[in-house]
């Protein structure tokens, strides 16, 4: 589907980013248009996929996973039958957040969220017994200085 984005589609997806409980009136007003196509637009925005869902984030403190590690992999198995495998199992760990592959000197990046190190220490011990690492690497995050799910909008097309 050919989709395009106007000034008034970014301030709808500005406001939903940052709240999507935001009643329709209220996301209306900050795009500068009435209910009705407000409405109108943000269910073309669902259709198109450029809404892909509307989520509850959640308090990683008040959940008990305040500890991130970020997971460097290498590995020296460069098949499809092997990164099948492993993306499959990694996908399946509900401590890994984010799951990248990468380019350059690392091959797979994580995110895991944990309540501490011996929590962390399990999930290191899932990934190495689903599949040869040749090298996994794990940083723990001292603080986070920035966070947020918000998608710039202004590069939309």
């Amino acid at each position: 589907m050919d989709f395009h984005l106007d000034e008034i589609d970014r301030k709808i997806l500005s406001a939903l980013q940052e709240d999507a409980t935001l009643p329709v009136a209220v996301v209306a007003e900050r795009a500068g248009v009435t209910a009705t196509p407000c409405w109108r637009r943000i269910q073309k925005l669902e259709a198109a996929g450029v809404i892909k869902g509307r989520v509850a984030l959640l308090d990683p403190e008040k959940m008990n996973v305040g500890v991130t590690v970020f997971v460097s992999i290498r590995t020296n198995q460069h098949n499809l039958d092997w990164a099948e495998r492993f993306c499959a199992a990694v996908s399946g760990i509900p401590e890994v957040v984010e799951f990248y592959r990468m380019s350059g000197d690392v091959d797979y990046l994580l995110r895991v969220v944990v309540p501490d190190i011996a929590a962390y220490d399990g999930v290191y011990k899932r990934l190495i017994k689903v599949a040869e690492l040749f090298d996994v690497s794990s940083s723990f995050a001292m603080e986070q200085i920035k966070y947020t799910t918000a998608l710039p909008t202004r590069y939309a097309r």
